[in-house]
């Protein structure tokens, strides 16, 4: 049988929450039905180790660099893209992230591809430019795959695209076991992720006396890296931060994240606004619970349990009674991390995932 030609595109490959779930659908298509390539708009990652690269080179997929290191580079990456697409004549193209949706778009119907599929991973409320450029170029896609309902919501409403070219398709995990989760874990409060605006961890900062001092034997971690880096780093020099310094580590980018996980009590995700966010799902994984603001994909990750692992952003009272209780009640901690963890094994395994976008590239 003839395999069908992907092609994925999708805007870097450090990884991230979309580079991740990109990655993992590429290896785990059925490989004697599907022959896929990557594309990547940017120049390949300074750090292999801190990228997917290696993982998508040892499944043999082939990955190609565009080189653009901004707007100015668009026409040059634009040929660049479109010169690679005739060469490989796909049937599929599939990006994702907004700079890739763009810029794939023009490039896939430029060369003829019929079938062109978009993934919208984040509702996009702080650039409109964003959703105005997404109808422009909404007239060539077939699907516009969305990580979440609410995304979906988002995307219908706001970003005024057509609800019969919207389909939902969440992101997808495997459990970790049960083997590896340690029963030695740390009283570690933890934040993992790029320090952007879009993750509010200036605003978690600013609760963190409110809670820290009051758990004398609590640290709290912030893990990742990004813009924001420098801007919080100084925030932590302020008065309130005093006595509390020694206990609050921004670590930088860490390799081993579940790692970190399993060996922690609770996850927190302060996010502004979010699309369906990867690291809740892997802290699920583990039977971690969580305290997140009630953004995009939280609701849906967390079904019945919901309420008592979320807040609106900027509402520091109950953030913080939310982190004292679950650091205060370990059987409703430990009760509510077994349920992250079913949820996870029922509604989100990543085979089911991998199935529903076989599903939609071989409709019968």
């Amino acid at each position: 049988m003839k395999r069908i030609k992907l092609a994925f595109c999708i805007t870097e490959l450090n990884i991230g929450g979309a580079e991740r779930a990109m990655c993992e659908l590429a290896v785990r298509l059925d490989k004697s039905r599907f022959s896929i390539t990557v594309y990547s708009l940017q120049t390949p990652p300074d750090r292999e180790s801190k990228s997917c690269v290696p993982i998508l080179e040892a499944a043999e997929i082939p990955v190609h660099f565009l080189n653009m290191r901004g707007v100015w580079s668009f026409p040059v990456g634009f040929f660049r893209l479109r010169k690679l697409l005739k060469e490989q004549q796909p049937n599929i193209f599939l990006s994702y992230l907004f700079h890739a949706n763009f810029l794939g778009r023009l490039a896939a119907c430029s060369v003829g591809i019929k079938h062109i599929f978009s993934g919208i991973r984040v509702a996009e409320k702080n650039a409109a430019w964003h959703l105005l450029f997404d109808r422009w170029t909404n007239r060539w896609v077939e699907k516009n795959i969305c990580v979440s309902r609410s995304v979906a919501e988002f995307t219908e409403t706001v970003g005024r695209l057509a609800k019969e070219k919207i389909v939902v398709i969440p992101n997808g995990i495997d459990l970790v076991p049960i083997s590896q989760i340690s029963n030695e874990k740390s009283n570690r409060v933890l934040f993992i992720g790029r320090l952007t605006y879009q993750k509010g961890v200036d605003w978690f900062l600013e609760t963190v006396p409110d809670w820290l001092e009051r758990l004398p034997d609590w640290e709290c971690w912030i893990v990742g890296d990004g813009e924001d880096h420098d801007r919080l780093k100084n925030m932590l020099y302020g008065k309130n931060y005093d006595f509390l310094r020694n206990r609050i580590k921004l670590t930088g980018w860490c390799s081993d994240v579940l790692e970190l996980l399993v060996t922690s009590k609770i996850l927190v995700l302060p996010s502004r606004w979010e699309g369906m966010p990867n690291v809740v799902l892997q802290a699920m994984s583990v039977g971690l619970p969580v305290v997140a603001t009630e953004v995009e994909g939280i609701s849906e990750l967390l079904g019945e349990n919901v309420t008592a692992q979320t807040c609106r952003f900027g509402d520091n009272k109950t953030m913080t009674e939310r982190i004292l209780t679950l650091a205060t009640n370990s059987d409703l901690a430990e009760q509510l991390g077994n349920r992250n963890r079913e949820r996870v094994q029922k509604f989100f395994s990543m085979d089911a995932v991998v199935q529903r976008y076989e599903e939609l590239f071989l409709p019968e």
